[in-house]
């Protein structure tokens, strides 16, 4: 495979792909075929990336060059394969689930929703694969405005209020916060090219580090630190399949992903920890992390549960990263991968739940899981995974985390790390509980049921389509997966952590 062919084709594919889905929206059979065949081409180029990628071998691609210095440029890495594998794996998972779910609820405008969603994947690949700073800002914008129609796609007044937060909240934290921390970055060193170690050593004081990485870490909003965090829980308007990019396959995770990449490849974090410019970063993610927690504990609408406790998640990985220790900076590459497994799955379940049940809040679920087993056994197994628990992703990377907790000393994140796991499990076990262990409530007792023309009645369901129940099932087999073969992760994640 030529490098052409390796980090330039995992963009061009799938904007190869969204044009083929154009051709074919007349033909819905055809368009979806064309989905899945895009998804499965991506991953297996991105799969084709790997052992040159493991042996070592980071070779850079100048895509375009503008300024002396300053270039549109592609570099495979660790961090970004790590990225692109876990964002193009699950793009196939999640077009199963889509023609499922769009076909079920009768959705409009499926053409654009999977033309959005091909074109988001290529800006995915772009921020997984940039080679520095401006092709990763380039990329990260592309991103924000292709995922901003599916955010809308209801078309509904509520959706177009939350399309105005996503768009302004994720577009005003970069060109206001991030393009200056970049240009800032050009200035001090001459260089926007990512490279181990950092590029900012002997270029900037501590002190002025300190505030280059708050414009970084905050013009990033994608990472949905508070108080820049609003733009996801008012997302929560757009269809599951959306909700599951924002969650676990595209957004949210290049938002972590781009803070732990400036953390290693910008400033290195032995320049860090010799300036202690990152001191204070670990207390805005651990505040992060517990108030998520806490606002997630009193929510009764299920993704907007599911929605606050993606954002106490993410500061897991920022949190991992600003220890600044070998085992949390492997945590923090793992934690993208196990939360993206199994945050998908719960937001499947979640779609499936309304797709079968129209139920949309917790207090709707007593009994459920007798109706719909494999539906709520897939989200006991997510759920398990984002307390931490054994034999689960969310352990393996919550133990890298607690170990370089443990080598730095840091007990207030440690206190942390224990507080947000019993507010984990103390908002997600009583779902499961109410699932399996509840008997259903008669109907006429002020639930919140949607009909939208079901014919069903909410008493009267099973599982939902068998695509929705396929993806889940799958999902939960991967979350259950990394625990017993993270292997392949392990690799990239000690690579990233320079082991």
């Amino acid at each position: 495979m030529t490098a052409w062919l390796g980090p330039a084709g995992a963009i061009a594919v799938p904007m190869l792909g969204a044009l083929l889905i154009v051709l074919l929206g007349r033909w819905p059979n055809a368009r979806e075929a064309a989905t899945l065949l895009t998804a499965a081409a991506l991953f297996a180029l991105v799969i084709g990336l790997l052992p040159e990628v493991l042996a070592g071998n980071q070779e850079q691609i100048v895509l375009l060059a503008t300024l002396p210095g300053i270039a549109l440029a592609l570099k495979v890495e660790p961090l970004g394969m790590l990225f692109a594998l876990v964002a193009s794996g699950l793009w196939i998972v999640n077009s199963i689930y889509s023609i499922g779910y769009m076909r079920a609820n009768l959705e409009s405008h499926q053409t654009r929703f999977y033309v959005c969603f091909a074109i988001a994947l290529a800006a995915t690949m772009g921020v997984a694969f940039a080679g520095n700073l401006l092709t990763l800002f380039l990329f990260y914008e592309l991103l924000t405005l292709s995922t901003y129609p599916l955010v809308t796609h209801h078309g509904t007044p509520e959706a177009r209020r939350a399309g105005r937060v996503y768009l302004g909240i994720l577009l005003g934290t970069s060109i206001g916060l991030l393009l200056l921390a970049i240009v800032w970055t050009w200035a001090v060193s001459g260089t926007l090219d990512f490279e181990r170690g950092g590029i900012l050593s002997g270029k900037v004081d501590g002190a002025l580090a300190g505030v280059l990485l708050a414009l970084y870490v905050f013009g990033i909003g994608k990472a949905a630190l508070m108080p820049v965090h609003r733009w996801l829980p008012a997302a929560m308007v757009a269809p599951t399949p959306v909700s599951a990019l924002l969650h676990a396959v595209a957004v949210v995770k290049a938002g972590v992903f781009c803070v732990v990449k400036v953390i290693v490849y910008v400033f290195g974090t032995e320049f860090l920890l010799h300036t202690g410019s990152a001191n204070w970063l670990p207390f805005v993610a651990g505040i992060t992390i517990v108030l998520a927690s806490i606002i997630a504990l009193r929510a009764d609408n299920l993704k907007r549960r599911l929605a606050y406790s993606t954002i106490g998640q993410l500061s897991y990985v920022v949190l991992a990263a600003a220890l600044l220790a070998p085992a949390s900076i492997m945590a923090a590459a793992l934690h993208i991968a196990a939360h993206a497994v199994s945050k998908i799955t719960l937001f499947f379940a979640a779609g499936a739940i309304y797709t079968a049940a129209h139920k949309t809040h917790v207090s709707q679920l007593d009994g459920i899981g007798r109706r719909m087993p494999v539906t709520m056994t897939a989200f006991a197994i997510g759920a398990l995974s984002m307390i931490g628990v054994p034999p689960t992703a969310g352990f393996v990377s919550k133990w890298y985390l607690l170990s370089g907790v443990m080598a730095t000393q840091q007990f207030a994140a440690a206190a942390v790390i224990a507080l947000s796991t019993v507010l984990n499990a103390a908002y997600f076990l009583p779902i499961v509980y109410r699932a399996f262990f509840l008997a259903p409530k008669p109907t006429g007792h002020g639930e919140h049921d949607l009909g939208h023309g079901h014919a069903k009645d909410a008493h009267e369901h099973g599982e939902a389509p068998w695509p929705m129940v396929l993806a889940l099932s799958i999902t939960a087999a991967l979350t259950l997966l990394l625990f017993f073969r993270p292997g392949v992760l392990l690799q990239l994640a000690r690579a990233v952590a320079g082991g």
